[in-house]
This record gives structure tokens, sequence and C-alpha cells, in this order.
């Protein structure tokens, strides 16, 4: 089971923004948007702040992925 930050970048896409933009508005370092991007494990305060930035859920950033 992993998790897939899939939704993530459709939202950043729909709000227009870069991945550089949510670092600097969300206040995360380059680092952790890498992670995401390999559907890496971040701290739990990273995804709050992203949700606070983007005003969202954390299910619309993130989803649950079952093994196959």
């Amino acid at each position: 089971m992993g998790v897939s930050y899939k939704k993530l970048w459709k939202l950043l896409i729909d709000k227009d923004m870069k991945k550089k933009d949510l670092c600097v508005k969300a206040g995360i370092s380059p680092a952790s948007v890498t992670k995401l991007g390999k559907n890496g494990h971040v701290t739990t305060e990273i995804l709050l702040k992203i949700c606070n930035c983007l005003d969202c859920e954390i299910e619309d950033i993130m989803e649950v992925v079952h093994d196959e």
C-alpha cells in the first residue's frame, strides 16, 4: 500500500500554480516537493501546510493506493 499525490498536481494545474509557487506559498522546501513527485513519504506537517495554502482538505491532494 502506498500513496499517490496525483490529485495535488491536478489541483496545482487548476490553480495555475507551479511547483516553485507551491514551495513559496506553503513555506516548504523543494526537497519536499521532489518527494511528493515520487509519491514518497513526507510529514503530516508538510501536508497540512499544503492544504492550508491551497485552501483544501487532505483528500483533495492525496489518496491511498492499494497494491495489486
